[in-house]
Order: structure tokens, then C-alpha cells, then sequence
């Protein structure tokens, strides 16, 4: 499982992880508020930020009945038709090229999720250094194939996928010549909760499939993706906004800007405390040691008495004998004259 580049930025075990701020349809159709948002997430430390290429027409039907109308009264979008509410959701393609432009300058990196052929060839005219697949499309094997062609790195979502159908994706990316893969866990509920995430598939994905895995986390607050990091995710990915309360088709369960910035702070930290198998004093802990406890004289006495409870005690500091050897010590006899607050050493009994 190696380390690779996007945009000269390394992704991978060896390296912090690499966060991704989704804006989805949180710009609310205002191309100003997109550009504030990628400058928030810049802000925010994310490494990268990410749209979404699509039209409602590349996305479904304009009909407003049966399967095609949203009925869930658990949905955030009971009420509407898939095609409005993709309607309103989408990212227009004459903004792409000014986002991803603010992006290269701010230091991030830009990138998008396409949904169809012509976004990928669209996308392709702009030059993107990778590209993400939804899970709604993680089956779509033409799709898949098509992006896997151009040679770029891969971020797909698993939502839904089973293991037999990710099988098949992998084997599609990998047959048309990407080289570069991550698989995300993901959990296709919004927003989803802590218990129906289930992280512990992150470490078991990655040794299944000998892949880079990461997170697409739609849990509020940055738990999980934090907890996800220490099973070994290398890519997070949430959705973000300037402000819940301002509304948008994702905002119920997107980062605001301090959460983000708590998010790349904490999952940096989490990937820091991994380390390696160590047990014994660290380097940095060999000075601590004089603070463990040790046998201690605690009473003045003379040259011939007995070691007793009354006399001879475990303190802190760590300069005499360790408290191992208290009993053996206890009713021997000391060689000489010695002073409270003398460390037991072996030359003393």
C-alpha cells in the first residue's frame, strides 16, 4: 500500500491525513459564496476542496411522481422531486474553472466529482489533479472506467457497495489503468450516526483490497473522523459550509469553519500519536524515570540496625532500588551509619 502524490501533496500511512472539504450545493447558487467558502476552507487548513459536475438533466428525469418524487419523511428533502432538488444543489460549470483557480491560489486543491461522461471530459478541459466517485455511483462501471482512463488519482465512496460489488470496481479501475486508488468508507444516510458508521470496515477494506483507505463522513462533529484516523484512515472527506443556519441542500450535516479547522487540527494530532510498537522508556521519557518511586531510608539510623516498615519506604524519586525488592530488603542490617532521605542501594545492607 504506497504513498502517492495529488497535486504534489503526498497522501498515504506515512503522512498526515488528507483532508477534503465537500461544498456540495452549500454555495446556495451564489458563485460569490462559493468563493468565500473555498477561501473558509483554505483558512480552515483543509488540503483540499471539492465540487461536484453535474446538471439535473445528466442526473435524472423532470418528473414528479412515483420514484422520482422524494416521500422519505426521514429525508432532508421530503417533499421535492429529485430533478429540483438537483436543480438547485448544482455547481454550474461556468463557475468550476474560477473555483479551482481560487483554490491553486489559496494552496489548496481543487477537484470535482464527476456524475456522467461529458462532466469527466468537461473536467478533463480543466486540467483537475484527481477525481472523486460518489457511492450513488461506486456500480457505475462505465463511469468508473472513463475517469480510471485518465490516468489520475482515484477517490471513490463505498456507501451501499458490497463487498463482491467493490470487487468489481476496483478490478475496473484498476484494469483501465489507474494506478492510484482510495476507497472511502462511507455511510449513505444524511446525516448518518456514530453507530451506523462502522469504522472498524476501514482496516479490514484495506487489507481485503491492499488499498489506501479513508473516510466520507456525514456524522456531525469530527469524532468519528478523528476515531477513523486511528484505524488507519489516510483521507477524510466532509461536507462544509460558512454557517448551518444559512441554509442549503447539505448544511444540516456540514462543518462550519471552526469545526473544520478542529477537524484537520485533531486528525493530524491522531495520526502523530500512531507511532510504532514500543514499550520501555521512550527517548523522550528517559528523564522521568528518576521520578518513579524507589526504596528510600526514611529515619537516621546506625550501623547495625534493621530495615523495618518504620525506617525504609517506596518514594518518589527513582534513585535507589526498585520497590521489587522491599520484602528482601525488610529485617536486614545496614553496613553503616546512614541519613534519612538516602537512597537503598545493595552496598548499604
Amino acid at each position: 500500500m504506497s504513498n502517492f502524490s495529488i497535486a504534489g501533496r503526498m497522501v498515504g500511512p506515512d503522512h498526515p491525513p488528507f483532508i477534503i472539504a465537500e461544498m456540495s450545493g452549500n454555495h446556495n447558487q451564489s458563485l460569490e459564496r462559493a468563493l468565500e467558502i473555498v477561501e473558509a476552507a483554505a483558512q480552515a487548513g483543509a488540503h483540499a476542496l471539492k465540487i461536484q459536475t453535474y446538471t439535473a438533466d445528466t442526473m435524472t428525469l423532470d418528473l414528479e411522481e412515483g420514484e422520482f418524487f422524494i416521500n422519505d419523511p426521514n429525508s432532508l428533502w421530503k417533499g421535492t422531486s429529485l430533478y429540483k432538488l438537483y436543480q438547485e444543489a448544482y455547481t454550474p460549470w461556468e463557475w468550476h474553472k474560477a473555483i479551482f483557480d481560487r483554490c491553486r491560489e489559496l494552496g489548496m486543491i481543487g477537484f470535482s466529482t464527476p456524475f456522467d461522461e461529458t462532466a469527466v471530459d468537461f473536467l478533463e478541459s480543466l486540467d483537475v489533479p484527481c477525481y472523486k466517485i460518489a457511492s450513488f455511483e461506486n456500480t457505475d462501471l462505465p463511469l468508473i472506467r472513463k475517469v480510471a482512463a485518465t490516468g489520475k488519482p482515484m477517490i471513490i465512496s463505498t456507501g451501499m457497495a458490497t463487498v463482491a460489488d467493490l470487487d468489481k470496481t476496483v478490478r475496473a479501475v484498476r484494469e483501465a489503468g489507474c494506478e492510484h486508488l482510495v476507497l472511502l468508507k462511507c455511510t449513505s444516510t444524511y446525516p448518518a450516526t456514530p453507530e451506523n458508521t462502522n469504522i472498524l470496515t476501514i482496516p479490514h477494506m484495506s487489507e481485503l483490497f491492499n488499498i489506501q483507505v479513508g473516510l466520507s463522513d456525514h456524522t456531525m462533529g469530527v469524532g468519528v473522523a478523528v476515531a477513523s484516523v486511528a484505524l488507519g484512515a489516510t483521507v477524510v472527506e466532509k461536507h462544509f459550509t460558512l454557517r448551518r443556519a444559512d441554509g442549503g441542500v447539505d448544511s444540516a450535516f456540514s462543518l462550519e469553519p471552526e469545526e473544520m479547522q478542529a477537524l484537520v487540527v485533531e486528525t493530524e494530532r491522531a495520526w502523530q500519536s500512531l507511532g510504532r510498537v514500543t514499550y520501555g522508556a521512550t527517548k523522550k521519557e528517559q528523564d522521568s524515570l528518576k521520578y518513579r518511586r524507589s526504596l528510600y531510608i526514611t529515619e537516621d539510623i546506625k550501623e547495625g540496625d534493621v530495615l523495618t516498615k518504620g525506617n525504609l519506604r517506596a518514594i518518589r524519586p527513582g534513585l535507589g532500588l526498585s520497590p521489587e525488592h522491599y520484602e528482601l530488603a525488610l529485617g536486614k542490617r545496614v553496613s553503616r551509619d546512614v541519613k534519612r532521605g538516602t537512597p537503598l542501594s545493595w552496598d548499604l545492607i
